[in-house]
């Protein structure tokens, strides 16, 4: 045996190639796994570019077919409580065809449920995702059915307060479709998680059909969606998700059933026909975070609390979007309508200025809506019209927001602006119609969503 200039034992040439070959071949390894991790992101709000590889990332299990382009957010909706019925059983047994309208199209696509409501585990055995094959039925396009696993698995056990992402599968989403979302689990797991103002008739049936393309076993409707919180496509449609954070305004909780006709479904056909036309507009996608009752200060009741506030759930709803750029508050209203006097304008003003910090600590632009009028609501008072007035002068005034959106003066009757026009009004005085929704998406000026936050000084 040789020995180096210290005496010890003197590594042999051959010895020494076959030991740098071992180190080269695992930092190799090394690199090629951090360059396949980045690709696709957390739904942080950080651009997701990248090819689909299971979930996200290559973390969530075997590999789906190889296809490029930009991860957004299609369709989303917020979890508010647990639905009354189901705090025993859940909804064990039975197949849940949830029918979510998309915004951007893309080649694959990813599905978050929750189990956020639920007090113990919800077990799933099978998951399927499909593209409706007409909008009156629980049917699908039988050569788009595609069952969904979570890391590479069909069964997934989303323990109670939690979510759980599926896998990327490849599946070809239209824009301005219906897609299928169904799910099934056999046992017991208390109360389903659920939005209960959906304005769309999805399905249910008993035992497991999540492959069954014709519809024929759903003979149960419901206008809630269960469990189904988000759908991810990755394509060429959308570069960023727009989220429209807002109460039973932005929820549309007076539009048709079945008519996607929202501000925000509506907005997302003026930015899609926008960029058509060559426009110089965001190519973004719009999905729909309000829900009805909502506040910017206060939560509902429960633990974890159901209809949570703006506050509590912008981290959630708003961040946790995938591929977020801007955000758009109408929040507010609720907050002068439910409160025992008329509300603190200062409070809900400064509640609305934590919201845009909080997007802008993130990089997220935000947009601001003036809130509109309600006389003739059964809770209108002249005090609680002085405090709205308050908060419209200081959101118009630019000291809250990076841009604002004047739905007040575009909703108003212009002979007495404390009313809705009443062509735009669903009835109640609140709410507005069809009419009003879409006068709502029309005053909205695409290029407000054009740019980013302001940068930190």
């Amino acid at each position: 045996m040789t020995r180096g200039r210290d005496g010890g034992p003197q590594t042999p040439p051959a010895k020494q190639r076959a030991l740098l070959a071992a180190v080269l071949a695992a930092v190799l390894a090394v690199s090629a796994a951090i360059y396949a991790g980045a690709g696709v992101g957390d739904g942080d709000g950080t651009r997701e570019r990248g090819t689909a590889a299971g979930g996200r990332g290559a973390r969530n299990g075997p590999a789906a077919p190889a296809s490029t382009g930009t991860w957004a957010g299609s369709w989303a909706t917020s979890p508010v409580g647990g639905e009354p019925g189901t705090e025993m059983t859940g909804l064990a047994g039975r197949s849940v065809r949830n029918v979510v309208h998309t915004g951007a199209g893309g080649t694959s696509a990813r599905v978050t449920l929750s189990n956020l409501y639920g007090q113990s585990p919800l077990t799933l055995t099978h998951a399927s995702i499909a593209v409706s094959a007409d909008p009156d039925t629980a049917a699908a396009l039988a050569e788009t059915m595609r069952p969904l696993t979570f890391t590479g698995s069909p069964t997934v056990v989303i323990p109670a307060g939690g979510q759980v992402v599926s896998d990327v599968v490849r599946i070809a989403v239209p824009h301005d479709g219906d897609v299928l979302i169904t799910t099934y689990s056999p046992t017991p797991s208390g109360p389903v998680t659920y939005h209960p103002h959906a304005r769309q008739i999805s399905y249910v049936a008993d035992g497991e059909h999540t492959r069954d393309a014709t519809g024929t076993a759903y003979t149960g409707q419901s206008t809630f969606w269960r469990y189904v919180t988000a759908l991810d496509v990755l394509g060429d449609e959308a570069d960023g998700t727009v989220v429209a954070l807002g109460d039973s305004l932005t929820d549309g909780v007076t539009s048709t059933t079945g008519a996607n006709s929202r501000w925000p479904d509506v907005l997302s056909d003026r930015l899609r026909s926008a960029v058509a036309d060559g426009r110089d507009v965001p190519r973004y996608s719009v999905v729909n975070e309000g829900i009805s009752g909502n506040r910017v200060l206060t939560d509902g009741l429960g633990r974890p609390a159901e209809n949570p506030s703006g506050l509590n759930r912008f981290e959630r709803d708003v961040l946790g979007r995938t591929n977020v750029k801007v955000v758009v508050v109408a929040l507010g209203i609720n907050d002068i309508l439910r409160h025992p006097g008329a509300g603190d304008p200062d409070a809900i003003v400064a509640g609305l200025e934590e919201l845009v910090a909080r997007g802008h600590a993130r990089g997220v632009k935000v947009v601001g809506a003036t809130l509109m009028p309600f006389r003739g609501h059964r809770r209108y008072t002249d005090a609680r019209e002085d405090v709205r007035r308050v908060i419209n002068a200081e959101i118009r005034a630019g000291r809250v927001f990076d841009a604002v959106v004047d739905f007040d003066e575009a909703v108003r009757d212009p002979y007495d602006p404390r009313r809705l026009l009443s062509e735009y009004d669903s009835g109640d005085h609140l709410h507005p119609s069809d009419r009003g929704y879409a006068r709502m998406a029309e005053v909205f000026d695409p290029s407000d969503l054009k740019g980013g936050a302001p940068a930190r000084l």
